[in-house]
This record gives structure tokens, sequence and C-alpha cells, in this order.
């Protein structure tokens, strides 16, 4: 089996449902920093706040203290957040009406 070097690989040939949550959100931060893989960067991001449900809805401030996001990358995550709540808002609507 390929070992992929990079998710977003991974996504287009086992489909997203295999990524981690790690993996998912390294495809949204695209790059790393010098010494730090973008990997590194989403899982000190999910260390910091827990899980995906305990990102939401923080301040953007927030993410800023950690090395390898700026404002694109955060943006990029916020936005990905709001299409998630209004996915889940759509279904809601749709299962009570």
């Amino acid at each position: 089996m390929k070992k992929w070097i990079h998710p977003g690989g991974k996504l287009r040939e086992l489909g997203a449902e295999s990524l981690t949550d790690a993996e998912l959100l390294s495809i949204l931060i695209s790059t790393g920093t010098k010494g730090k893989t973008a990997e590194e960067v989403a899982k000190e991001i999910l260390d910091k706040f827990g899980s995906f449900k305990g990102m939401a809805n923080q301040p953007l401030e927030k993410f800023l203290s950690i090395k390898g996001l700026g404002d694109v990358k955060i943006i990029r995550i916020a936005a990905a957040f709001e299409i998630a709540r209004r996915i889940v808002n759509q279904v809601l609507r749709e299962k009570d009406g």
C-alpha cells in the first residue's frame, strides 16, 4: 500500500473518510512553516482546542498564537467551519420541516 506524503493524495485515492482530523485540517492549512509541516500545525491546533468542536466558535485571535497560522489560513479554517454550520442548519431545517 502506498504511503502518502500529502493528505491531498490520500484523500483523492482513498476518500475523505480515510483521513485523520489532522490530515483534513492540514489540507485547509495547505503549507507549513520552516521546520513545521502543515500536518504538524494542524496537530498543534487540535491539541490546543481538543477537537473540531472545540475549534468551532473560537475567536479568530485565539488561532494567531499558533506559529504557522496567519490571516489567510485562519480565514480559510473559519470559512470551512461556517460551511459546516450551514450544512448542519440546513439538515436540521429539513428534518423539522
